[in-house]
């Protein structure tokens, strides 16, 4: 017990007098109250109110902090709540809402003259002074106006986000001295002449503090007794209502705390007997009932929705979402604050059918834990043309508490998901599933999807070979890099329909040195595809170990279209490799854009907000925007949607026969696995890899190495049953229609007439076919009249008309062949032959074509082998075939 300093006599006859004083005063502000004018008329009074005249003559009991209820609609329309969040667990009723027997047992034994004081009780005041008058703790006398207003005071200081700013306002508050007590008295005058006592007793008991988190009887019910405060009975109600004067002592989740809450309990139904509010019985039946609490806690957080929905990821990234929405706050502690305060209804996008099968199809085919490797997998689903966020899975369950989470490892806080700043990782190389934002740009800088292109795999591919406007020098760098392709099955020169369709890397190669490198992040950056951290791209010892693009290996220096650091690394194996990490909810959204005309919208998992009074609250809704024209859309859609119906990618096809596109991707060292595809209706991204390939144990370093997903079962083909469980459940729920017909531009084959270059030097002709569009390959020596070393022929020939893109073979001339003379037939075999010597051509034969008696002198040729307007070696034997008689 805290020990007390003696009192003195003058400390006593100071706190005497104080409280006469404050008791004087008391009198004339209730006589203010009620007869203003009268008790205005003499001087002693009017010195008595004016040392208020420096009070505030109002306060506003402003609005409740309330749990914030996070929602998901079923199939059939229902909403489910699937997570709340408080500071309070409050919620506020209506004066019909709350029994009699509440309302009777607070006035009967906080306040019985409540409904005839005017917000004073001059009688208690006077009691409590006199009780008092030895020290200045003034405690007692406080009616439920008063109580009230406190409350609200103590709900003003709480409702400051600002720490220190709060715990101030606070002490503030709960001070109990004589200036303390006269606010609470003016505040509680002004309050009577404002409200009426139903309104006032109603507001008390929505805002009491009954333990722990617990406000407002509404939430004590539910938490001590598992119902409504409706469903109370008497003796409920009264044990209730005895918590309020000392929680900490009264409150009945403490079995200790029982006898006493039972004793006042008691005291309570004693005063609401005296009072005439219950019957003898009523009493009798009351205090014989034994205090049975039956604690029912509201647990908060998204743990929950986890354990009910498998939505803790989902759950975690709508309250991010909130809290980095500067509607709710211009600092993300205040949005935190008002967020968990606010008593908003969030009613997201989620669709629990769509969330169900991707659940069951990733945590059925990918574990949360596998020795070995940091096996992880993600999937999310975005609407098409609205970025509503429909589905968002992984394998591994939410949590985020830190005591939990060491217990059960295959937990995790983090979101793989989204990006950084949402929860999420640091994202994860997308591969192969890159390559249709470069034929996007294909198709956008007028080429065709039937163009042909060189596929092979390639050594010392030089990096001036691709344009970059948008770099100091024009060109990406100097230099030059390897590439392969993981289907060497598929060679020579191929549609980029097939390149497609087949994932080669050579095509897209192929493709992007006819483009501008520049142009194909542009268009990356239109489609909202972006890092999903602000982590360095690359660090000096995932470098030095070989872990980066042979382009970047010694050099930290990135290059990207801008400043930010979200940007996309601007480097070839970019626009056919993916070697960026980006989150699967980015991915989506750009795939829907392929779907939807073009058309990219920021992911949002929010349908409405609605506030504790039904009135709509603003939040940041997604932003559409027309990142490729529909005509590039169109044309993209159909290539993928080749992929699905003859490529890689037809585990994508349609159980209900919806037209899918789609596509497959794979990085380096089977490290990650994607498929990433849509319907006109819902684009969906999913993820299956190693969740931190560089280092198996971080605290040992030396161990780092890049972990393959080959070694483990089928979990590089898991995206192959994802993705299909997530969109065929789509499918049922939403439909889709046919993807817009491509233009004529994206899917023609443009032919090229083949130019005559015989004659030119070797360099000069291959620059002439390039230019027209064509990949030339070099066929070696030729016989030929050209001079040696200059273009003998082509194949195709000159004047042929062949797919733009097509490959050439460029043959050069040996310089030892002449062309054999036209007009031979016909004439005598010696004629012919002496033409033939007058050409260079010294090796000539006769041969009988008809009969057997040759004579060259008087036969006629009938043919010439080789024949004529041939290129032929000079030393090669030229046959004349004679029309020879019959011998006699």
């Amino acid at each position: 017990m805290r020990s007390q300093k003696p009192r003195t006599a003058g400390g006593a006859l100071a706190g005497l007098l104080g409280a006469l004083a404050m008791s004087v005063i008391a009198g004339v502000l209730v006589t203010a109250a009620v007869t203003p004018v009268v008790a205005l008329s003499g001087t002693a009074t009017k010195s008595a109110v004016g040392i208020f005249e420096s009070l505030p003559d109002h306060l506003d009991p402003g609005k409740l902090a309330e749990p914030s209820s996070i929602f998901a609609t079923t199939s059939d329309g229902n909403n489910v709540e699937v997570a709340t969040f408080y500071d309070q667990d409050r919620e506020t009723l209506e004066w019909a809402q709350i029994p009699q027997f509440v309302k009777d047992a607070a006035v009967a034994e906080e306040d019985p003259r409540f409904y005839t004081h005017g917000g004073v009780d001059v009688l208690a005041t006077a009691r409590a002074v006199l009780q008092n008058a030895a020290g200045q703790n003034l405690s007692g006398a406080s009616t439920i106006t008063m109580q009230y207003v406190r409350n609200v005071l103590i709900q003003e200081a709480i409702a400051i986000p600002d720490k220190e700013a709060q715990k101030e306002a606070y002490e503030d508050a709960m001070r109990q001295d004589v200036d303390r007590k006269l606010k609470e008295m003016k505040y509680a005058i002004s309050i009577e002449k404002k409200y009426p006592k139903d309104e006032i007793l109603l507001g008390y008991l929505n805002i009491a503090l009954f333990g722990r988190q617990i406000y407002g009887i509404e939430s004590a019910a539910k938490f001590y007794y598992g119902k409504s405060a409706a469903d109370l009975s008497l003796a409920e109600s009264a044990s209730l209502v005895a918590i309020v004067n000392n929680p900490s002592e009264l409150q009945i989740d403490v079995e200790a705390n029982l006898p006493a809450n039972t004793e006042r309990r008691n005291k309570i139904l004693d005063s609401m007997l005296s009072h005439g509010k219950i019957t003898e019985a009523q009493h009798e039946e009351a205090v014989a009932t034994p205090v049975t609490p039956n604690i029912t806690p509201r647990i908060q957080g998204c743990n929950v929705a986890e354990q009910n929905y498998g939505l803790g990821a989902f759950c975690d990234y709508v309250q991010r979402y909130i809290k980095a929405d500067p509607n709710f706050g211009d600092t993300p502690t205040e949005r935190e604050f008002n967020f968990s305060r606010g008593g908003y209804k969030i009613y997201t996008t989620i669709d629990l059918d769509m969330q169900a099968a991707g659940n069951d199809a990733t945590r059925g085919t990918v574990p949360a834990l596998m020795d070995g490797i940091k096996v992880g997998s993600a999937s999310s689903s975005v609407e098409v043309g609205t970025g509503k966020v429909r589905a968002m899975v992984q394998n591994r369950p939410f949590n985020n508490a830190e005591s939990f989470l060491k217990e059960h490892p295959e937990f995790t806080p983090v979101n793989y998901n989204t990006d950084e700043e949402f929860g999420g990782s640091s994202g994860f190389q997308v591969g192969s599933t890159f390559k249709p934002v470069t034929l996007a740009e294909w198709i956008r800088t007028g080429h065709s999807v039937r163009d042909i292109v060189n596929v092979n795999s390639r050594k010392g591919v030089p990096y001036q070979s691709f344009q970059a406007t948008c770099m100091p020098d024009g060109v990406y760098s100097y230099g030059s890099f390897d590439f392969s392709n993981d289907n060497e099955g598929i060679k020579g020169n191929q549609s980029v329909l097939t390149t497609i369709a087949n994932s080669i890397n050579g095509g897209i190669v192929s493709m992007q040195q006819k483009m501008d490198l520049c142009g194909t992040f542009e268009t990356a950056k239109a489609l909202g595809i972006h890092r999903a951290s602000d982590l360095p791209v690359w660090s000096q010892e995932e470098i030095d170990q070989g872990m980066a693009p042979p382009e970047l290996l010694g050099t930290t220096k990135v290059p990207t279209l801008t400043n930010d650091p979200r940007d996309l690394s601007m480097v070839p194996s970019n626009t056919y490799g993916g070697v960026d990490e980006i989150a699967p909810i980015t991915m989506a959204a750009a795939y829907s854009a392929f779907a939807g005309d073009g058309t990219v919208c920021t992911p949002v998992p929010i349908e409405s907000i609605v506030d504790d009074s039904g009135e709509q609250v603003p939040f940041t809704k997604s932003e559409c925007s027309q990142a490729i024209a529909p005509e590039v859309a169109a044309g993209v859609a159909f290539a993928l949607q080749n992929a699905v119906t003859a490529g890689l990618a037809d585990h994508a096809r349609s159980s209900t026969g919806v037209p899918h596109l789609a596509k497959t991707g794979t990085t380096d060292d089977v490290i990650d696995n994607w498929t990433v595809g849509a319907s006109t209706k819902v684009a969906t991204a999913t993820w299956v890899g190693n969740a931190d390939p560089f280092c198996v144990d971080p605290a040992n370093p030396d161990s780092c190495s890049r972990v393959s997903t080959m070694g483990f079962g089928n979990l590089m083909y898991a995206d192959q049953t994802i993705w299909p469980a997530i969109m065929n459940t789509a499918d049922a729920r939403y439909g889709g229609d046919a993807f817009p017909e491509p233009s004529e531009a994206a899917i023609r084959q443009t032919m090229v007439s083949v130019p005559d270059v015989k004659g030119k030097s070797v360099e000069e002709a291959t620059g002439m076919l390039t230019q027209l569009g064509f990949s030339v390959n070099d066929g070696g020596e030729v016989p030929s009249s050209e001079a040696e070393g200059l273009a003998a022929r082509t194949d195709p020939e000159a004047g042929s008309s062949v797919g733009l893109g097509s490959g050439i073979t460029l043959y050069r001339s040996n310089g030892k062949a002449s062309k054999i003379p036209d007009g031979l037939v016909g004439q005598t075999g010696n004629n012919a032959k002496s033409a033939l010597n007058s050409a260079g051509f010294d090796n000539v034969e006769f041969a009988c074509g008809t009969g057997s008696d040759s004579k060259p002198k008087s036969n006629k040729v009938l043919s010439v082998s080789p024949e004529s307007g041939a290129e032929v070696n000079r030393g090669d034997t030229v046959t004349l075939a004679l029309a020879c008689g019959k011998k006699n």
